[in-house]
């Protein structure tokens, strides 16, 4: 089946703008451990307006379910920030997602051009591979560099889906869907594992999941949105009924 991964930066973020530790990113990620969830995301940034480095090592010691990094390989050091590589390097996390993020970026908007940085992605991929983590590049559904993902060494994309989010509910969103399934059906081709996020939530993650080659989705701020209304135990549940139950159609690439 289609796993769920819950991203808690929205949970550092909400504590960051009052101080102090409430609401306890920790608690958060237990809970959601307990409601039978399947990883847990980070995405820390530079800037550190939500998941900071000490976040990344606690949850580290924390989690027994798989542990995704997000984030953009090529930012180093920055005030108290030790750059995206380097808590990679200590945490050793299942799955190290790449996004191609600016320093300022409110959130991941954009998926990478792969040629652009052919040279140095293959050194991080490599890198990453030998700290035994899965690597994932964050891909839009358009891109006609799957193959070349793949040929990096790579083993996953993550489709940026913020534009089936934008269309469901409207009468583009088969030919939009379509895309998606296209896309994913053209990575699996290409040898690649499939993951998807952005914007996906209670009202479409489950028409969305029709496509099987859909490994994980990574879901946060709507996730996080829902927690106010129903609670977060609850909330998990509400996302993983949204999962399909059968076995995907295609193995996944670890």
């Amino acid at each position: 089946m289609t796993t769920l991964s819950v991203n808690v930066n929205k949970i550092a973020w909400l504590r960051n703008a009052r101080g102090g530790n409430d609401p306890d990113v920790l608690w958060a990620t237990q809970t959601c451990i307990n409601a039978g969830v399947h990883g847990i995301t980070v995405h820390p940034r530079p800037d550190m307006r939500h998941i900071r480095p000490d976040d990344v090592r606690a949850i580290a010691d924390l989690v027994t379910v798989e542990y995704n990094i997000e984030g953009n390989p090529f930012e180093g050091e920055l005030g108290g920030y030790p750059g995206y590589m380097s808590l990679v390097r200590e945490v050793r996390p299942a799955q190290a997602t790449l996004v191609p993020d600016s320093v300022d970026q409110i959130t991941s908007n954009r998926g990478w051009n792969v040629a652009r940085h052919q040279k140095e992605l293959t050194r991080v991929i490599g890198e990453l591979k030998d700290l035994g983590c899965r690597v994932s590049l964050f891909m839009e559904a358009d891109s006609d560099e799957f193959e070349l993902v793949r040929k990096l060494g790579a083993d996953r994309i993550e489709l940026y889906t913020e534009d089936y989010a934008r269309a469901h509910g409207t009468a583009d969103c088969a030919k939009v869907l379509e895309r998606y399934a296209d896309a994913a059906r053209h990575a699996r081709e290409s040898g690649l594992g499939v993951n998807a996020g952005h914007d996906l939530n209670l009202d479409n993650l489950a028409d969305f999941l029709v496509i099987p080659e859909i490994l994980e989705v990574s879901i946060g701020h709507a996730l996080i949105c829902d927690a106010l209304k129903y609670g977060l135990e609850d909330t998990v549940h509400r996302y993983l009924a949204c999962l399909p139950k059968n076995p995907p159609a295609v193995d996944g690439n670890d």
